[in-house]
């Protein structure tokens, strides 16, 4: 299988939480579509410092990370940011890569969303058994 990608929406839910309570329009709120490689093997979103810097997202806390050639580096954490795929949404943290790294979207932002990839189409598609809204495993 090739590598998929996917176009989503990142927001800024702090801002999203300004505006239903009316301290910013609704204009206000930064958001930003991106196309994303759909990474299973990486557990969280990672975005790159310019996203970070668009969406103005607050470092949270810094963590470690092990990359695919068994280096391990630490990053900082940003949240809350929105994702949005289609009729999906969840909200998360994000490492930040450096630079302009390719951000990419793992398994626990794809598990949220209840979305899969599709291996024929090679894309990133809503979970056929639950079309109208993601349905999370309990056990």
């Amino acid at each position: 299988m090739g590598l998929v990608y996917a176009e989503i929406e990142l927001i800024n839910s702090y801002d999203l939480e300004s505006a239903r309570r009316h301290i910013i329009g609704e204009e206000e709120v930064k958001r930003m579509p991106i196309n994303i490689l759909v990474d299973t093997g990486s557990y969280m979103l990672a975005i790159n410092e310019t996203i970070q810097e668009q969406l103005q997202l607050p470092v949270m806390e810094k963590k470690k990370a092990q990359l695919a050639n068994g280096h391990v580096v630490e990053y900082d954490v940003v949240a809350p940011v929105e994702v949005r795929f289609k009729n999906r949404r969840t909200v998360c943290s994000a490492m930040v890569l450096p630079g302009d790294s390719e951000p990419l979207l793992g398994a626990i932002p794809l598990e949220e969303m209840d979305v899969l990839i599709h291996p024929l189409r090679q894309e990133l598609i809503v979970n056929p058994e639950h079309p109208y809204f993601a349905q999370l495993k309990m056990k």
